[in-house]
């Protein structure tokens, strides 16, 4: 057989009965799916060309479907491969709503473009097209009856999902009003409380295990974190500490342009996937977009803070306050594209961070281990005590950064993502 499934050269033609003498490719006699030519498989989906003067060399996913697809159609005497791949992936091309579903399931099951050429089609998105119109659908192309939404358009906010946006800000706006009406261990109780209500409110649906925790924690941080390490350094604490009430409600505030930014990446990307034609184009468009995005938010989100801390009379926030919402935005938009699990994981890197330098300034009191202390009084000294969550946000933002480019740039992360 050849690449796109036609008879090879001087092979047996469809329908006619090959010489027993010369057995043919696919026959049980043959090595099970072992063909010979130059375009064919070899071991269940090697290529020939995959081959180097060192031996055979593993392929991927997408060349092991190549490799099935020719076995079946050698298997069953049928010239066309993308119909063995459409038996392969039947459920995925009946419940899809477009093309575009198909593309990005595909793309998730190691079909790639040069895959895709080995079916003769120019990109995956070519062949998601005519295995989406293979599929029979008697209610005319759409799942369950309903319209498909066209690619890229955005839903109307609906009066739940204005609320949900607002409901952070609301909740911030509730706790600095706690703060500034109560004294003593109860303003403390409020603020925790404050602070732990508004990391249900910011971790969004259906987050992973101990994202809320993480997320909590990092907020009672940010609220009690900056003067407990000062009095820590200082030799106490001899007293209660202050709390730092406006970097909590500029983040509660910049929910809001959270929820719009992640819902404009959404929307553009989904739009971005209908007009590409290739997963690399796809890639080089999206990535752009995601960087836009995060620069977006970052902006309102320090307007906000400044806005806040000037109201407050608290002067211009914190070097920490900035890192910390761009981590948590960017663990809300990992979470709303499926990667839950890198999202848990950066906001428990800051944590770990911030716990291990407030358990260090109080294991350096113990006779021998001074040295324990000397890296968060270096940061204290350069940056005050905001150095520290500024650098373990910081750091763990940016490596959610670099992650979510990478894997936000895959068709597969925004196919099941609805814009709201």
């Amino acid at each position: 057989m050849s690449d796109g499934g036609t008879p090879a050269a001087g092979g047996p033609s469809r329908g006619v009965r090959p010489a027993p003498a010369a057995p043919v490719a696919g026959d049980s006699r043959a090595g099970h799916g072992r063909t010979t030519g130059g375009g064919g498989t070899t071991g269940g989906g090697r290529t020939a060309g995959d081959r180097t003067a060192s031996g055979d060399r593993t392929t991927g996913r997408g060349e092991r479907l190549v490799g099935q697809a020719r076995t079946a159609v050698t298997r069953h005497g049928s010239a066309d491969p993308v119909k063995a791949l459409l038996h392969r992936h039947r459920e995925l091309c009946e419940r899809a709503v477009d093309p575009l579903e198909i593309a990005a399931g595909l793309e998730a099951h190691g079909v790639t473009d040069r895959t895709a050429a080995r079916f003769r089609h120019r990109d995956v998105f070519s062949l998601a097209e005519e295995l989406y119109a293979r599929v029979p659908r008697g209610d005319g192309g759409t799942r369950h009856g309903s319209a498909a939404p066209a690619p890229g358009a955005a839903t109307p906010w609906s009066a739940g999902a204005l609320l949900l946006a607002l409901l952070p800000g609301a909740l911030g706006l509730l706790t600095v009003a706690g703060l500034t009406a109560t004294d003593g261990p109860l303003r403390a109780a409020v603020g925790v409380a404050g602070a732990l209500g508004l990391a249900v409110a910011l971790a969004g649906p259906a987050p992973a295990p101990g994202t809320r925790a993480w997320t909590g924690f990092l907020l009672i941080y940010a609220l009690v974190g900056d003067g407990l390490l000062a009095e820590l350094l200082a030799g106490g604490p001899d007293g209660p500490w202050p709390l730092d009430a406006p970097p909590l409600l500029g983040l509660a505030l910049a929910a809001a342009p959270a929820v719009w930014c992640a819902r404009l990446f959404a929307t553009r990307a989904r739009r971005r996937l209908a007009g590409s034609r290739g997963l690399a184009d796809f890639a080089a468009g999206t990535r752009p977009l995601l960087l836009g995005v995060v620069a977006l938010y970052t902006a309102a989100l320090t307007g906000l803070l400044a806005l806040v801390g000037t109201v407050l009379g608290a002067g211009p926030p914190g070097g920490g306050a900035v890192p910390l919402g761009v981590l948590l935005f960017l663990a809300r938009l990992l979470t709303a594209h499926g990667y839950r699990g890198a999202a848990a994981s950066g906001l428990a890197a800051a944590c770990a961070v911030h716990g291990l330098a407030l358990a260090s300034v109080l294991a350096a009191r113990l006779p021998g281990c001074d040295l324990l202390a000397r890296p968060v009084e270096a940061a204290f000294s350069a940056g005050g005590p905001a150095a520290v969550p500024a650098l373990a946000c910081g750091a763990a933002a940016l490596a959610l950064l670099g992650h979510a480019t990478a894997v936000l740039g895959r068709a597969s992360a925004h196919a099941g993502t609805a814009a709201t």
